[in-house]
């Protein structure tokens, strides 16, 4: 009987690497030029400083870019709320790590209304389905992928 896991997994080296090329990228720009700005990598967070809360908006956007290239999906960020001290600014940027029990129930819910010929139950942190035919997982990994779901998911286990 063909299952799969569907589990929502970060790539903190990717990360690392995406961090360290936005620190690159800073150095390189001319509207960053004379300005104290830098991204902090403090895992499983990163941690964003500027000097105006413009350039946070900025440095994210960056960094967003910098994990597209890397192949780390977006909905994976968390963003957390600017905060000023002094002059400076700083940013908590985290990454979702497991499935969040409200949002697997989501995702159980979604698959049964779809009323398709599997099962799926929660273990933890993934989503175990199984079903008896390899079409139908697969068909659980298309509603998943159209689904405006606010995290990402991985499938992993897929056994025949």
């Amino acid at each position: 009987m063909p299952s799969m896991d569907i589990v929502s997994e970060t790539d903190f080296e990717e990360v690392k690497n995406a961090v360290d090329n936005a620190n690159r990228e800073i150095i390189t720009r001319f509207d960053f030029r004379g300005v104290e700005a830098s991204f902090e990598w403090k895992k499983p967070n990163v941690v964003l400083k500027a000097e105006s809360d413009f350039q946070l908006k900025q440095m994210s956007d960056m960094l967003r870019s910098q994990l597209a290239k890397r192949n780390v999906d977006a909905k994976a960020m968390n963003v957390g709320d600017a905060s000023a001290t002094g002059r400076n600014w700083s940013q908590q940027v985290t990454f979702k790590e497991g499935i969040e029990q409200d949002v697997a129930k989501k995702v159980v819910k979604l698959i049964k209304a779809e009323k398709l010929k599997v099962q799926a139950a929660i273990q933890g942190e993934q989503v175990r389905v199984t079903g008896k035919k390899r079409d139908d997982l697969q068909a659980v990994m298309r509603l998943l992928k159209t689904a405006e779901l606010e995290q990402s998911f991985q499938y992993n286990n897929f056994k025949d």
